[in-house]
């Protein structure tokens, strides 16, 4: 993957989520994690990487397409807007509310997007979603509605329909902060195993020794900064930054 971010800020209100962020990642990194402190402008930036937002100052671009520039607001028909769309559909989004609809089945709710917002046909939006639920080890739970699933499997039906597109990059917000650790461990294999099959991800987590197992590289974000980037072993091993040293300390000693 290229993203490349340069002075980037996002402002809600009076809450600066981030501040003048620059970044350059290129190939052959192909899993990227956001690790640091709660309200450090993670999800933030995940969004901005997903086209869900743009950005109030600064620009960005993934693989030279441009996602958002500050002192040029995206209006509707212009090339900036239809790029824009074109790099959203291109992405699988999963959430840390799993944001599944409750009143479908787990097969209903990965082939629902495929037929209305891909354009697949109802037959074949059917064949490719439980595909996917068998790969995710779902495939007897097909017609169960997300009330009658566990946590870890409504997390699987909404990793299913993330990946049920074929996405160029898959986009992972805390994909185990709402689960048990037995549970936790069931979608971490998952994602490991996505992994290491060569999808593009770009994830923000608290676990640490998944995040350093898998990652090509790791960004540590603290209110609304990158204070230090770079490969896990050094910045696991080795950080400079005395933020990142004391988080680490705190976090990884038990």
């Amino acid at each position: 993957m290229n993203i490349e971010l340069t002075g980037v800020s996002r402002v809600y209100g009076a809450t600066r989520a981030l501040s003048g962020v620059d970044l350059a990642v290129s190939d052959p990194v192909r899993v990227l994690a956001l690790i640091g402190p709660s309200g450090g402008g993670k999800s933030t930036l995940l969004r901005l990487l997903g086209g869900l937002e743009v950005p109030d100052t600064g620009e960005i671009r993934f693989d030279s397409t441009l996602l958002g520039r500050g002192d040029n607001p995206v209006k509707s028909g212009t090339a900036m807007a239809t790029g824009l769309s074109e790099h959203r559909k291109r992405n699988g989004f999963l959430f840390q509310a799993f944001n599944l609809f409750p009143h479908l089945t787990a097969l209903e709710n990965v082939a629902l997007p495929l037929a209305k917002v891909h354009g697949l046909a109802p037959d074949a939006a059917r064949e490719r979603a439980l595909a996917c639920l068998d790969r995710f080890r779902l495939g007897d739970h097909a017609a169960k509605r997300p009330a009658e699933l566990s946590g870890g499997q409504q997390q699987r039906v909404a990793l299913a329909r993330a990946m049920a597109h074929r996405p160029r990059l898959l986009i992972l917000d805390e994909p185990t902060s709402a689960l048990d650790p037995e549970m936790t461990a069931e979608v971490l294999e998952v994602i490991a195993e996505l992994c290491r099959d060569g999808q593009e991800i770009v994830l923000s987590t608290h676990e640490m020794g998944f995040a350093r197992a898998v990652a090509d590289e790791v960004v540590f974000l603290a209110d609304g900064e990158i204070v230090e980037w770079g490969r896990p072993e050094s910045l696991f091993g080795a950080p400079k930054q005395a933020a990142v040293k004391g988080f680490l300390g705190r976090v990884m000693r038990w």
